[in-house]
């Protein structure tokens, strides 16, 4: 049963003349219900199923439609999470093909349809997904397709490779793969953090100390750039020009909470290390006083003051995935943890109430009303609602504690896709151009200032 605060929550959204009366959390079996129909409603944004239509993605890249590859491959996580919190296997079929569509020429999640907008982070994205697969015990491939582990191992092998970490900066990621993306001067947290947690999530899948030396080595190089500071606050990146010390200090909630799941799950591999330990404490700390206001998400660097990007709008569901899980493998954070997340999941939950069928999620949750819709929106209150049955989940297995994918410690080491610099046309180069603008140039409030160098 949900705790007496998110009752409380559920029977103030239900006072709510705004919300909907098909939504109810106030049981397991009324947020089990609420989930189906959210779930049913983000579904509706994917036509990759249908005639003509790209399986695995969602309508686009723009110009030709609203979301970015990337995008995809963090919704089948969300799908995914679904599934493990209400056992509902109505879309198992669909994540599976949609997974399986978009592992790219070398099953290593680089396609070479998406080479022009191709980054660390949206691989990673895709590559985190497919770690989520195998840690949920989701159904495994035919033995003829790519498995879950593998996958994951392949895009870490693939981000590992040292033509990926040069010396600028003293290391790290750059925010892009072919080095003619615009954004490929730039070094940032959302790739070393994917880079970073799905390492972290390797070792303790694995026991194996490889991966975790690597997450260590990145989780450090963030703090000695500068790009996480005293506080805990992670802030945007930097471009290899100025080695990195024109730090963005935008702030952006997938980047905390991408890192906090990473340290909770080396917390967990190294038994309760005191380093991670107190990473683990900072970084939760931060998310919520930076990202939870009145204990509920809002999206600093963006809303209430400048334009979200379409990106920008998916980052609440990941947060609070992320925190959710948190307390499965570092169990003494769910007291502090889970009743925020209780009372952000039920203020999501009240914007529900756009569209044709007046149950169409928005993204003002601290007004509680709806303000527009999208794939975003959608995922971001289904994986909140979700997450509420956190507690009565199982927790992410391991190989060892009942995990069933089949692994390839060599996968992905002979990737060829993200080597083809040389066959991106110049028209690719302006789509790249167009993401960076979009990414980190639109809201002019907040990104006006920065300096993208030559």
């Amino acid at each position: 049963m949900p705790s007496p605060k998110v009752a409380l929550a559920a029977a103030a959204l239900l006072l709510s003349s705004a919300a909907h009366a098909a939504f109810s959390i106030d049981t397991d079996d009324n947020i089990k219900s609420t989930a189906k129909t959210l779930a049913f409603d983000l579904m509706s944004y994917y036509d990759g199923n249908e005639t003509g239509y790209t399986i695995g993605i969602l309508p686009g890249p723009p110009p030709d439609g609203d979301y970015y590859w990337w995008e995809a491959g963090a919704m089948w996580g969300a799908m995914m999470d679904y599934w493990h919190y209400t056992g509902d296997a109505t879309y198992n079929d669909v994540v599976m093909q949609a997974m399986q569509a978009q592992t790219g020429e070398d099953n290593d999640y680089q396609p070479k349809n998406w080479t022009a907008s191709l980054g660390n982070d949206d691989q990673g994205f895709w590559g985190m997904s497919a770690m989520l697969a195998a840690e949920l015990n989701f159904p495994n491939p035919s033995e003829d397709k790519p498995q879950w582990l593998a996958l994951a191992q392949a895009v870490w092998n693939t981000q590992a490779d040292p033509e990926r970490h040069d010396d600028t900066c003293g290391g790290g990621l750059r925010w892009q793969i072919p080095l003619s993306n615009n954004g490929y001067n730039y070094k940032n947290s959302i790739a070393n953090g994917c880079f970073f947690n799905l390492g972290a999530r390797l070792a303790r899948y694995l026991d194996n100390d490889t991966y975790a030396e690597y997450a260590e080595e990145t989780y450090d190089w963030m703090n000695t750039v500068g790009f996480i500071d005293e506080d805990y606050n992670i802030y945007d990146g930097g471009h290899v020009e100025y080695n990195c010390t024109d730090i963005n200090k935008a702030q952006f909630s997938y980047n905390v909470g991408v890192f906090a799941q990473g340290v909770a799950f080396m917390y967990n591999y190294t038994d309760g290390g005191s380093k991670w330990k107190t990473a683990l404490d900072g970084l939760v700390a931060n998310a919520l006083d930076v990202f939870f206001p009145e204990n509920i998400a809002y999206e600093v660097a963006c809303e209430g003051q400048a334009s979200c990007t379409t990106d920008m709008l998916s980052f609440k569901g990941y947060v609070h995935r992320w925190l959710a899980q948190i307390t499965q493998i570092a169990p003494y954070t769910a007291d502090t943890i889970l009743p925020v997340l209780e009372t952000s999941a039920a203020a999501g939950l009240a914007t529900c109430i756009g569209g044709d069928l007046q149950r169409a999620c928005g993204f003002a949750w601290h007004n509680q009303t709806f303000d527009a819709t999208g794939a975003g929106q959608q995922m971001d209150v289904l994986s909140a609602v979700s997450a509420l049955l956190v507690e009565s989940a199982d927790p992410p297995v391991t190989n060892s504690t009942g995990g069933t994918s089949t692994g390839d410690y060599n996968a992905g080491t002979d990737s060829t896709s993200s080597k083809t610099s040389s066959e991106i046309t110049a028209g690719d180069k302006a789509g790249a151009a167009i993401l960076t603008i979009i990414v980190l140039g639109s809201a002019t409030g907040v990104f006006g200032w920065m300096s993208w160098g030559n």
